[in-house]
């Protein structure tokens, strides 16, 4: 049965203090259980915290640090019939979008798994080594890279 509308695509508003699209992505992507409100304050604790360390523009730092990590390639598993079951890592290129969701969340997971510290400050450390071209999300990304660039002669399955 075909749909009788389309859907619309959601406009992403931005954050209260700095009215920026990818702020809100951001605390959206770092909230759990609906705690809108401690994302908010983790998330402009750890922008104090760039401001008070590298005296550049925190939101700076943040764009320069999605950047570095957003991946343009990423790997999907393919499962190919009458091949004897073999999973096939297929090398995809990806939107803009989803390549910032996927920094994102990569840039959470990295400052997740540092130990010590309140999770603001974790992520703020996270947010400036990544600017740096260091940390644990931009070795995900280089994994990521590695990965597609070794399964390259699978691109034709997909």
């Amino acid at each position: 049965m075909r749909r009788l509308h389309t859907v619309k695509k959601r406009v992403i508003k931005g954050d209260p203090v700095f009215h920026n699209k990818l702020i809100n992505m951001v605390i959206n992507r770092i909230m759990k259980h609906g705690k809108k409100s401690l994302a908010y304050k983790i998330i402009y604790r750890a922008i104090k915290n760039i401001q008070k360390r590298t005296k550049k523009n925190p939101l700076l730092v943040l764009r320069q640090a999605i950047y570095r990590v957003t991946p343009h390639i990423i790997v999907k598993t393919k499962h190919k019939k009458n091949k004897k079951g073999f999973n096939h890592k297929v090398p995809a290129e990806i939107g803009l979008l989803q390549g910032k969701l996927l920094a994102i969340r990569w840039l959470l997971i990295a400052s997740r798994q540092r130990t010590g510290h309140s999770m603001a400050l974790k992520f703020s450390y996270e947010l400036m080594d990544a600017a740096n071209g260091k940390g644990g999300a931009i070795r995900k990304k280089e994994e990521v890279q590695k990965i597609a660039e070794s399964n390259r002669i699978s691109a034709y399955f997909n």
